[in-house]
């Protein structure tokens, strides 16, 4: 999967879909089920680190994940998460971070804002790195706005959100992430741009979706957003599955004489 292909998407009408992934164990089983693009996000501070938030996700943390996410990536396309503070110092640390990235295996990278970073996705793409925009409820601006809330829901919100889209496409952006913004905004946001648009808690007419891992698999309930749909409750199964090891191990039923060297 490559980024043209990705625009080839949107122009055919065929969704994309896009799930986070942070080790390597979990990405080739991503790639098993035929998925499109895998995010290592820095959302790992919050499913991964157990943090409130992601803004103490450093580069370290994200080259690290970087690695082991596209050293197993074999098909999809890998793109990473720009964490706080590594592009919005100066255009330069934002380039060169980038840069980190990609020698790190990421195909592209991502970062949050509108208008403020357009400077930056245009001297990063000037400089052959490929940038994906997200707009709406930006987590790294979880304090700005009070919590994780909806944006979008005004006029004028929604005016100057539709006004960022158009703008990080004319700065370069290869395709754009509409996070927790009414469905008629980002299918609004959809139809004007000629680059894709992927959702999450956006509504469906986005060009693709994309969820976080550990929500998508029902590891992670310490909260879930209204936009979530758990494909699984792996929590439950491994909770189950430890309360019997527990059990056998301590009833002795555990190891038999088949699990056992002779």
């Amino acid at each position: 999967m490559t980024i043209p292909d990705l625009q080839k998407r949107k122009a055919e009408g065929r969704k994309i879909v896009m799930v986070t992934a942070y080790d390597a164990l979990f990405t080739r089983i991503v790639e098993e089920a035929g998925l499109d693009v895998l995010l290592v996000g820095d959302s790992l501070g919050v499913v991964v680190q157990g943090k409130k938030d992601t803004l103490s996700v450093t580069m370290e943390d994200m080259l690290y994940h970087t690695k082991l996410v596209a050293g197993a990536a074999q098909h999809s396309l890998v793109i990473a998460d720009m964490p706080f503070l590594s592009y919005q110092v100066s255009v330069e640390e934002a380039v060169r971070n980038a840069g980190r990235l990609l020698q790190a295996g990421a195909a592209a990278v991502k970062l949050e804002g509108g208008a403020a970073v357009v400077d930056r996705v245009e001297a990063m793409t000037r400089f052959g790195i490929p940038v994906m925009g997200h707009l709406g409820m930006t987590p790294q601006s979880v304090h700005k706005y009070g919590g994780y809330k909806v944006q979008g829901k005004g006029v004028e919100q929604a005016e100057q959100l539709l006004a960022d889209a158009r703008a990080l496409e004319a700065a370069g952006a290869f395709a754009l992430v509409l996070e927790a913004m009414p469905a008629k905004l980002a299918a609004k946001i959809t139809q004007t741009l000629s680059i894709p648009t992927i959702g999450i808690g956006a509504g469906p007419d986005c060009d693709g979706q994309v969820l976080v891992l550990y929500d998508l698999l029902g590891l992670f309930d310490q909260f879930i957003p209204k936009f979530v749909k758990p494909y699984a409750h792996l929590k439950a199964d491994a909770l189950q599955a430890l309360r019997r090891y527990r059990e056998e191990v301590e009833q002795g039923k555990f190891p038999t004489d088949s699990e056992s060297y002779h």
